[in-house]
């Protein structure tokens, strides 16, 4: 199970899953170029991808599927529309090859959102999940004891209140239906992990109200006066223009 994402962040989000035979995309909101260049580390081209799983409509998830097009497209009715689209319901499995598939709710202000879970032969669980300004407790129970966790660690509190952007859009962000903080990422991660998580990767982290290095700080903080032991898990942050790769 090994994963490369390609780029995470409003500018774009694209994330290349592999695994025993199965090659997919969560979200393609990047250009056919870089895309190219993600699938050249592996030695393989768009022809080799089975299928796309979208979260949802926003342009930084969706503009770069012309490029993949006719793939199928895995979404919830609404999402998305062209005669390549399969419509999913939240918390019914559905499988791609070997690979188990569970999509779950999540919270943004668009129609239907969803995090996606990955299962595969091994019962090694992969959870994907940004875009959402809290986690619904129906979608709890599917994300603990994850091996892999890439996991939303949008905003520093403090440093979205402070931006340069209009209070709208703050509220917008800080709202149920926005983005989850560093805070609320590494609690809820907190609840979330066991002894057989490996790897978190903090994605979708803000570049006006966030900062790598602020981001770990809050989660290793966090872990510490929880009480939660980290030192088996790798964790590192996604990046809106380098390839981040994870997973084995």
């Amino acid at each position: 199970m090994k994963f490369y994402i390609l780029g995470s962040g409003s500018g774009g989000n694209c994330t290349i899953f592999e695994d025993d035979g199965v090659l997919l995309l969560i979200d393609m909101g990047l250009s056919f170029k870089r895309l190219k260049e993600g699938l050249k580390l592996i030695n393989k081209n768009v022809i080799d991808l089975d299928c796309v799983l979208l979260t949802h409509e926003h342009s930084d998830h969706t503009l770069g599927l012309k490029y993949v097009y006719p793939l199928p497209i895995y979404c919830t009715k609404g999402t998305y529309d062209n005669d390549s689209v399969e419509n999913i319901v939240p918390y019914q499995e559905f499988k791609i090859k070997d690979l188990r598939v569970i999509p779950v709710s999540t919270s943004h202000d668009v129609i239907d959102p969803v995090g996606f879970v990955l299962i595969n032969k091994k019962n090694e669980k992969l959870v994907y999940l940004t875009d959402s300004g809290y986690i619904p407790d129906e979608t709890i129970p599917y994300l603990i004891g994850a091996d892999y966790y890439i996991f939303e660690s949008n905003h520093d509190i403090e440093m979205e209140l402070n931006a340069k952007r209009s209070m709208r859009t703050k509220k917008r962000i800080m709202s149920d239906f926005g983005h989850l903080s560093n805070e609320d990422s590494a609690n809820y991660l907190a609840d979330l992990i066991r002894e057989n998580t490996k790897e978190i990767v903090l994605a979708h982290i803000s570049r006006e109200a966030n900062t790598h290095e602020l981001a770990l700080e809050t989660h290793l903080n966090i872990y510490k006066e929880r009480n939660i032991d980290i030192s088996n898990i790798k964790i590192h942050c996604a990046d809106q223009f380098e390839i981040v790769s994870g997973g084995k």
